[in-house]
């Protein structure tokens, strides 16, 4: 057995290299801030995203009791737009280093939830580090795009559940659907995983067996349905809703129909025509003007419904696991994809990364296959963009290489996923 200084001395060092690894992240974050200053004022590419403009302006206008959504393009919560009015009155930057802190409050909550869900401290800083040294969130969010705030909402979320406290999950579950339409599809697995009991703050992450029912399969999800009418669920609901619904009708009292328009419809009815990763880009491009546009833009939603209901009812034991399989293939298949929509699920891979059982070569293949996907998309849309050439064609099918890409990788990691009860049982000996 360890000597008390011996463990004294683990734990002293444990600690350092987490400072030093969120120190570092920190670091790195505020440099390319201060470098897009540079950029800005230099170069003609600009560093700053176009949508920090957009929150900057939309703030301008909360300051002189104005509506955001006089600021046109602006199509987010008013909430936004009110957490950024320092912007206007300290300081430009403000937003972007509220996004960096997003970033590393984040790398917190993925800690503490691996710790939750039994990965020993050493191995929970290795998996901090995919997130805090991630190239893609620290350009995200020094760029000025505030997802890392939507990060922070949902892993919130996760981590009290986790240990149980559903009123607190609730309300940051309500706030992040207000952010952020996406984590509303967590709904039916958070709720099939807390009548389960699945919750109490245990980390149990088995995977649902398939077993033989002497009830027919309507019976089956009669019984289901009544089960969730638990304690549990219907807390969860209640509160959720009511935070939801607070802030909703806060905001709709100050800003009318135009506040429902540009914050939630817009979203449900969205058909951007514009190159994007998505696989429906090019088909609703060419249907711009038809009749039959609208339809085909509703009819996108099939396969995602379709995929999160058979996710939801095969892996909401682990709600974690589930969680990143819905916002995955929620991403992958909308009809808009953009490079910051990966942080929706890359904020959830270091939380399922103790569970997924591959060799380091063979992740390192599949990171590499995703990195190529998003190259071979960018080379034309740049020639698009930036050329003026008619890449569309070659867009699209980039687009669909990419989408199957992201296939495979989600098969890749669903078949090397591991049950809860042995995946403790390995992180106990290790």
């Amino acid at each position: 057995m360890a000597s008390p200084q011996a463990l004294g001395g683990h734990a002293a060092r444990a600690w350092l290299r987490r400072d030093a690894l969120a120190g570092a992240a920190a670091v790195l974050r505020l440099a390319l801030v201060f470098y897009g200053v540079y950029q800005d004022r230099t170069m003609l590419v600009k560093y700053t995203d176009i949508d920090y403009h957009v929150f900057t302006d939309a703030a301008r206008f909360v300051t002189e009791g104005s509506s955001p959504y006089r600021r046109a393009t602006y199509r987010y919560t008013p909430l936004l737009g009110w957490i950024l009015t320092p912007n206007i009155y300290l300081t430009p930057l403000y937003g972007k280093l509220l996004f960096i802190t997003g970033d590393l409050i984040a790398a917190y909550l993925i800690y503490q939830i691996l710790l939750l869900r039994g990965v020993d401290t050493s191995k929970a800083f290795g998996y901090c580090a995919f997130w805090l040294l991630n190239p893609l969130p620290i350009a995200v969010s020094s760029r000025g795009n505030a997802e890392s705030l939507v990060a922070v909402l949902v892993l919130a979320t996760m981590y009290y559940i986790e240990k149980g406290n559903i009123v607190k999950s609730a309300i940051f579950f309500g706030f992040s659907v207000h952010m952020k339409i996406y984590p509303v599809t967590y709904a039916l697995p958070v709720a099939l995983h807390l009548q389960n009991n699945g919750c109490c703050g245990k980390g149990k992450t088995d995977t649902v067996h398939l077993k033989k029912s002497k009830f027919s399969l309507v019976d089956h999800f009669w019984q289901l349905f009544l089960r969730l009418l638990n304690r549990d669920v219907l807390v969860f609901v209640v509160v959720s809703g009511f935070t939801f619904a607070a802030l909703s009708l806060s905001f709709y009292y100050l800003y009318g129909w135009e506040f429902l328009e540009h914050t939630y419809i817009y979203h449900l009815t969205r058909r951007d025509i514009r190159h994007n990763f998505s696989p429906y880009f090019y088909m609703l491009y060419l249907t711009a003007e038809s009749e039959w546009s609208f339809a085909l833009g509703l009819s996108a939603f099939l396969p995602q419904l379709v995929l999160l209901l058979v996710v939801s009812l095969a892996y909401y034991k682990d709600l974690v696991f589930c969680c990143f399989l819905h916002t995955a293939i929620f991403v992958s298949f909308n009809k808009v994809c953009t490079s910051q929509y990966f942080l929706w699920y890359l904020c959830l891979l270091p939380l399922v990364m103790p569970v997924v059982r591959m060799s380091w070569q063979r992740g390192v293949l599949l990171l590499l296959l995703w990195f190529l996907g998003q190259t071979l998309w960018l080379a034309p849309a740049y020639f698009l963009e930036f050329k003026g050439k008619n890449t569309f064609l070659l867009i699209w099918l980039a687009g669909l290489l990419f989408l199957f890409i992201n296939c495979f990788i989600l098969v890749q990691i669903i078949s090397h996923y591991q049950k809860g009860a042995q995946v403790a049982k390995k992180l106990k000996r290790q």
